[in-house]
């Protein structure tokens, strides 16, 4: 009896960590079709792996305190931007917050990690390189709303 109520709630968990992740075109699908940056904007990736661990956990997340999208598992989103300074704010059990500089023509990737905290799951958002950025979202599903087709 024990043994069937373990299997019930982790078929329960996988369930609700599948259904919470993002669907949409894959990055690898909809790379081409991008916009090309306007003159004198950066453009700013938001992405999160697919990962089941603390899929329920989706913040909001903000830019210079606009939401700009959701951290969904297994999805990316991107926003262009006038250069200047930026602040990336994901709130959850406590506020993670990533400073930066965007210049014009340049591009930042802020990848959304999961991690455990003392009670329950957290995201933070840190600043990686392109060429890892570009490699970890080629199987991620498309949240935003700025490539039209």
């Amino acid at each position: 009896m024990k043994a069937m109520i373990i299997k019930a709630l982790l078929a329960a968990v996988v369930v609700s960590g599948l259904t919470a992740c993002a669907s949409g075109p894959k990055y690898k699908e909809v790379e081409a079709s991008i916009p090309p940056l306007a003159a004198g904007k950066g453009r700013i990736y938001f992405y999160r792996s697919g990962v089941i661990f603390g899929s329920g956990i989706q913040p909001s997340v903000m830019l210079n305190g606009q939401q700009v999208g959701d951290s969904k598992p297994g999805g990316f989103f991107f926003v262009d931007r006038d250069p200047g300074n930026y602040e990336v704010l994901l709130s959850t059990e406590v506020e993670r917050k990533l400073t930066f500089t965007l210049a014009g023509g340049q591009e930042q990737y802020v990848k959304m990690t999961v991690t455990l905290g003392v009670i329950v799951y957290r995201v933070f958002p840190e600043l990686v390189d392109a060429a890892t950025a570009k490699a970890d979202m080629q199987d991620l599903s498309y949240t935003g709303t700025e490539i039209k087709k």
